[in-house]
């Protein structure tokens, strides 16, 4: 997925709810925000990353309507996250009680809150720096589990809260540890 940034703060200071209001205007575009304000115009993904993203998303979600603990998003999800951007992971995941903690109105918007679990899967066309700095974006803000997948050389970055990252190489599997507890992704359809 290419990425376009465009600082639009020289001339405009966009306030959360025109932005909100941009995206409600552009449903064919992809939009969010960095930390800085900055506005990120991002295309769609191809079918054989959109297929994955859709496929993780079910095993979380099968996995989450079992244990009934959270609440799970797909890529169109914003976030409005506390260090400042407007994110939309390819797979999140809240547990239920922090999203419950969440107004009516907060849930219905692009709630401000920071997922517990976020997940990235890199395309062809991703640039590995910035997603590598979207991740860190989302430790910074409260993240307590992210993995950023990474196809081309089959090798996974495991973000942990308050740790530093590791680097798994052709792994079969990931283990969603005490933060999605009993979730086990199996890599191959990812691959």
């Amino acid at each position: 997925m290419t990425a376009y940034t465009v600082n639009l703060n020289p001339v405009l200071e966009m306030t959360d709810e025109q932005f909100y209001q941009l995206c409600r205007s552009n449903p064919e575009l992809k939009f969010e925000r960095s930390p800085k304000r900055e506005l990120i115009v991002m295309s769609p993904t191809g079918g054989e990353t959109g297929n994955r993203n859709f496929n993780i998303g079910l095993d979380i979600g099968i996995w989450n309507r079992q244990t009934q603990l959270g609440i799970c998003f797909d890529s169109s999800t914003c976030f409005k996250l506390p260090g400042g951007g407007d994110r939309s992971p390819d797979v999140a995941w809240i547990r239920q009680d922090r999203w419950d903690s969440l107004t009516p109105q907060q849930k219905e918007k692009f709630p401000p809150i920071a997922p517990d679990f976020v997940l990235e899967l890199t395309s062809p066309t991703d640039s590995l720096k910035e997603a590598q700095a979207k991740m860190q974006e989302y430790m910074a803000s409260g993240v307590k589990l992210g993995w950023l997948i990474h196809r081309k050389t089959r090798s996974v970055e495991i973000y942990r809260l308050g740790r530093a990252v590791e680097v798994l190489d052709s792994t079969i599997s990931l283990s969603g540890e005490d933060i999605l507890p009993g979730f086990v992704l199996e890599l191959q359809t990812v691959w």
